[in-house]
Formats: C-alpha cells, sequence, structure tokens
C-alpha cells in the first residue's frame, strides 16, 4: 500500500490560502476600523474647537458707543449688541414699562425706545449700557435692558455718585 502525499500537500496549501485571506480581512477590517476612528476623532475635534470659540468669544462682551454704533449703523443692521451712551437730560419720557429718550456720545444722538422694568439708578443724565438692536433701516434703538453704569466702589448710602454720565456731556 502507497500513501499519495498530494492531498495532504492541497490541503495544506487550502489552509495557507485560508490562513491568508483570514489574515487579509483582519487587516481590511483593522484599516477600516482606525479610518472610522479617524473621522470620529476629526469629528469631535472640531466639535471641541468650536465649544471653545463660542464660550471665550461669547464670554466676551463689548459695547460700542453711541458714535461707534451710528457710524457701524449699516454692518450692524438689526443685530443684537450693548450701546453705551448718556441719557440725554429731559428727554426721559415714561409710560408703564415703556420708556422713550435720547441717548448720546458726545455730539451724536440717537432715539432709543425700551420696554420693561429700568434699573433703580435709571433716571436723565446717566451712563447707561443698553442692550438691543436698530430699528429698520432708522437710527431708532430698542432694547429690553438697561444696565446703569457706576464705579465698582458704588456705596448704597449714596446713591448721587453716579453723576452725569461719568462726566460725558452731550
Amino acid at each position: 500500500m502507497s500513501v499519495s502525499s498530494a492531498p495532504a500537500d492541497t490541503a495544506l496549501e487550502g489552509d495557507a490560502a485560508l490562513a491568508a485571506a483570514a489574515a487579509a480581512l483582519r487587516e481590511a477590517r483593522a484599516k477600516a476600523t482606525r479610518r472610522r476612528l479617524g473621522v470620529v476623532a476629526l469629528v469631535l475635534a472640531a466639535a471641541i474647537g468650536f465649544l471653545l470659540y463660542k464660550a471665550l468669544t461669547s464670554g466676551v462682551v463689548y459695547f460700542k458707543t453711541v458714535a461707534q454704533a451710528v457710524a457701524a449703523r449699516q454692518r450692524l443692521g438689526d443685530a443684537t449688541f450693548q450701546i453705551e451712551g448718556v441719557v440725554v437730560p429731559h428727554s426721559l419720557h415714561v409710560a408703564g414699562v415703556h420708556q422713550a429718550f435720547a441717548l448720546c456720545s458726545g455730539p451724536v444722538r440717537i432715539p432709543v425706545h425700551n420696554v420693561g422694568t429700568p434699573p433703580q439708578l435709571f433716571t436723565s443724565g446717566v451712563a447707561v449700557v443698553l442692550v438691543g438692536h436698530f430699528v429698520g433701516t432708522s437710527n431708532l434703538f430698542s432694547s429690553d435692558q438697561i444696565l446703569v453704569k457706576h464705579s465698582s466702589s458704588y456705596v448704597a448710602a449714596h446713591p448721587g455718585r453716579v453723576q452725569h454720565g461719568d462726566n460725558q456731556h452731550c
């Protein structure tokens, strides 16, 4: 009886081919997984970058003076921003929760309409920061928040400390 080695060699070649195919499949899956992880890492990095950008830029709030806002009127459009100026003396008209007054910065004046309860120190001649936007193409500023400016050493017992717009004149 003779034993043939041909079928055994074919079986070994088949096993090697099967092992090579399995190794190639594992390598292809590993590459696909690395590619997916790379895409996920890129998306996460972009999201974290965007959130950091928004947190840093929204935490810093600048205001424009009346003169700066009027000069940038076209660029500002109807976007919400903060504007600083002095309430023009004798221009304040109050009707319930509506206040109408003029705000100035140097020689530049704009009309303002505010809705809401103003702070207790709000009066003619004080420096204020308003949150709002220009209405349409006019210079009418519509606001819903008034912040009265005063020094950090303000003492409640001396309400006269806020004096005529921090010495600004209109």
